[in-house]
C-alpha cells in the first residue's frame, strides 16, 4: 500500500472515529435532558400535590370554621304573647337576659328583662302620646336597639341589633280614646347604636 492509501485510510478512521463519538455525546447530552426532564417533571408533581392537599386542608379549616361560627351564632327570634314581644330560644342556645333600648325623643328608658320579654307597657303612653294629633288609626314601626345574652356551650355570648317592633293604633269605642296593638318584631338591620334609632324613628316622624 503506497504511502498516499495509508494516510486516506487513517484519515477515514478518524473521521470515523469523530463522528461516532460525536454521536455517543450526543446519546448522552440526550440522554441528560431526559432525567433532568424527568426531575423536572417528579419536582412539578410534588408540588401540585402538596399544593393541592394544602388547598385541601384550608378548604377543610375554613368549613370547620364556617360551622363553629354557625353553631356559635343565635338568629334572634320572636312570637307574640298578648300585646307583648317574647324573644324565643333555638335549640342550641340558653337564652339570658335582654336589654331594650329606646329612641331618645321617645322619653322611655333603657329595659331589662330576664325573661326574654318586651311587654307593651314600656312603650305604650309614650308611643300614644307620640302620634297623638293625627289620625287615630295609624301603623307604624318603633325602632329599638335590642341585644340578647345567650349562652354558647359554656361560653357567654350576645347579640345586638336594631328591630322593628312593628304597631297598630285604633280610635273609638265607647270611652273614647285609642288603643295601641302590637303586631310583631323585625330585624332591621344588625348592630346599631342609640344615634341610628334616633335618626330611625325621626326620620318615620317626619313621615
Amino acid at each position: 500500500m503506497s504511502e498516499d492509501s495509508r494516510i486516506e485510510v487513517a484519515a477515514t478512521e478518524a473521521v470515523a472515529k469523530a463522528e461516532a463519538a460525536a454521536t455517543r455525546r450526543r446519546w448522552i447530552n440526550l440522554g441528560e435532558f431526559v432525567a433532568v426532564a424527568g426531575l423536572i417533571i417528579a419536582a412539578v408533581g410534588l408540588w401540585l400535590t402538596y399544593h393541592d392537599r394544602q388547598a385541601d386542608e384550608a378548604d377543610k379549616q375554613a368549613e370547620k370554621k364556617a360551622e363553629a361560627s354557625e353553631r356559635a351564632t343565635y338568629v334572634v327570634k320572636s312570637s307574640m304573647r298578648g300585646n307583648d314581644v317574647v324573644i324565643t330560644p333555638d335549640d342550641r342556645h340558653a337564652l339570658g337576659d335582654i336589654a331594650v333600648t329606646f329612641p331618645t325623643a321617645l322619653g322611655v328608658s333603657s329595659q331589662t328583662s330576664p325573661t326574654q320579654t318586651i311587654p307593651a307597657s314600656w312603650f305604650k303612653s309614650a308611643l300614644l302620646k307620640a302620634t297623638d294629633g293625627g289620625a287615630d288609626d295609624q301603623e307604624g314601626k318603633l325602632p329599638v336597639l335590642l341585644t340578647v345574652n345567650y349562652m354558647d356551650d359554656d361560653q357567654q355570648r350576645s347579640t345586638t341589633g336594631v328591630y322593628d317592633i312593628v304597631w297598630r293604633t285604633k280610635g273609638g269605642g265607647l270611652i273614647g280614646g285609642r288603643s295601641l296593638k302590637v303586631v310583631g318584631m323585625r330585624l332591621h338591620e344588625r348592630g346599631g347604636s342609640q344615634k341610628r334609632i334616633d335618626t330611625l324613628w325621626a326620620m318615620k316622624a317626619k313621615q
